[in-house]
């Protein structure tokens, strides 16, 4: 197989170097094209970049030298688009070390092997496209346990990575497929080794490059990243890719040193994220809910859980009651109307809230509309003086209310109230990442 691994790397060399040399050694029969962006690094990334370059004609890398910050968000699509020249690729960050066995794991779900009379040694591999397949983690106990991954250290510094252990780790797995295990060690990780194949999706994922382009890639609006990766595989899962986990390959994941947790890039240490990061996972996490109408979601193993998108505007009189209301609902609607008196406190929001987002506000945010003239498919009333958390928690998964009443009509719910004028959905017309969502009314329906 032909696989392009697409890895972005700010002021993380020592990373990319532990990584690289993990790919090279780990690879098995498989021809890996390294696809690397530097951005705008300033700890001699660029300069191992252009060795690299000389020594390895695998080795292919961009650089960002306007000095600022692009972000992976860009960068991914930069490579994929620029660089990459296998139909396979896979999104790959600097600190994960790639174990033996885990392409040939990617290859096993990319490729139906089907015997021939008509191809060269009597095999043909037939193309499994619309399909994402993720190798899964082995991770430090950095971040909460959860069924999709298996918590072990190995280590949470390059300097000081068991490798042996990993790699002592990963052939015990392997001994347990063929029935060589001890018992012990099938008591120790009974939860994951009955696993073959599960549906979720995270990095690393691999994937069709066509699949990819087809959707047009990420969306800048996550710029530079958070929720860029659960925006995409909504997307993707639209659009009709199956999503694939391998319980047969593994990488070990050290996570977080790309920024979040990255001490050479503004991080006070690997257990805390950055101001940095937590700044733009807030804007991100807001333009998730603007886009999407919800949070993220997924299932216990990382698979997508895609509520039904709606027009939905919301009335909110008496917004001087609570100044803060407005930027609490704004991201849940398409529109929001607002009583009159209210100039300053909209001209306010919108001149400290628009650098954080794509969405033009002057068209979601509207004064002195009569309540017979709003015209968005379903309206949520509320007033500024009796809102409370139990009103804010059925905003927040109005989506599912509105899927659960599945009728038009006029409702009570909590102290507000909710006009259904029609039902049109409209979560397909956000499969592709040409912006055009950014200020529709969605006039046409995925029902139409």
């Amino acid at each position: 197989m032909k696989i392009s691994l697409i890895m972005p790397g700010r002021n993380n060399l020592r990373y990319a170097k532990w990584s690289y040399e993990a790919i090279q050694k780990n690879k098995g029969i498989h021809e890996v094209e390294i696809c690397f962006a530097d951005d705008a690094s300033s700890d001699g990334t660029w300069e191992w970049c252009q060795e690299m370059i000389k020594q390895d004609p695998n080795f292919k890398a961009i650089r960002n030298d306007t000095g600022k910050r692009v972000g992976h968000t860009i960068l991914y699509d930069r490579l994929v688009n620029e660089v990459c020249t296998n139909e396979i690729a896979m999104i790959w960050h600097c600190d994960m070390y790639l174990t033996p066995g885990a392409l040939d794991a990617i290859e096993q779900y990319m490729y139906d092997k089907v015997h021939t009379d008509h191809a060269v040694g009597g095999w043909e591999y037939i193309p499994n496209k619309k399909r994402i397949v993720s190798l899964t983690r082995i991770e430090p106990p950095l971040h909460p346990p959860g069924v999709e991954k298996i918590i072990q250290d190995f280590g949470v510094e390059p300097e000081e990575f068991d490798e042996q252990g990993v790699l002592s780790f990963v052939n015990d797995i392997y001994r347990y497929r063929k029935g060589e295990q001890s018992a012990d060690f099938v008591k120790e990780n009974e939860y994951f080794l009955k696993l073959k194949m599960t549906e979720g999706i995270f990095a690393p994922w691999a994937f069709w490059v066509d699949d990819f382009k087809e959707i047009g890639g990420h969306d800048p609006l996550y710029r530079p990243q958070s929720k860029e990766d659960s925006s995409i595989f909504n997307r993707f899962q639209l659009n009709g890719v199956k999503f694939i986990q391998t319980w047969d390959g593994f990488v070990y994941h050290m996570t977080c040193r790309g920024s979040r947790r990255n001490t050479a890039d503004k991080a006070k240490n690997i257990y805390e994220d950055s101001p940095e990061w937590l700044a733009q996972n807030k804007r991100s996490t807001r333009n998730f809910i603007r886009m999407w109408g919800t949070m993220v979601r997924h299932d216990i193993y990382m698979k997508p859980i895609i509520p039904h998108k709606y027009n939905i505007g919301i009335r909110l009189d008496n917004a001087a009651a609570w100044p803060d209301l407005l930027e609490l609902l704004e991201p849940h609607c398409d529109n929001i109307y607002l009583d009159t008196g209210d100039s300053d406190l909209i001209k306010q929001y919108i001149e400290n809230e628009q650098p954080n987002t794509d969405f033009d506000l002057t068209q979601r945010i509207h004064q002195n509309v009569d309540k017979e003239d709003i015209d968005d498919n379903i309206i949520i009333y509320v007033d500024g003086r009796n809102f409370n958390e139990q009103d804010y928690h059925c905003i927040s998964n109005i989506a599912d209310i509105i899927s659960d009443s599945g009728e038009v009509g006029e409702f009570g719910i909590s102290n507000m109230k909710l006009n259904i004028k029609n039902l049109d959905t409209f979560e397909h017309k956000l499969i592709h990442s040409d912006n055009s969502y950014l200020n529709s009314r969605f006039v046409e329906s995925n029902n139409s």
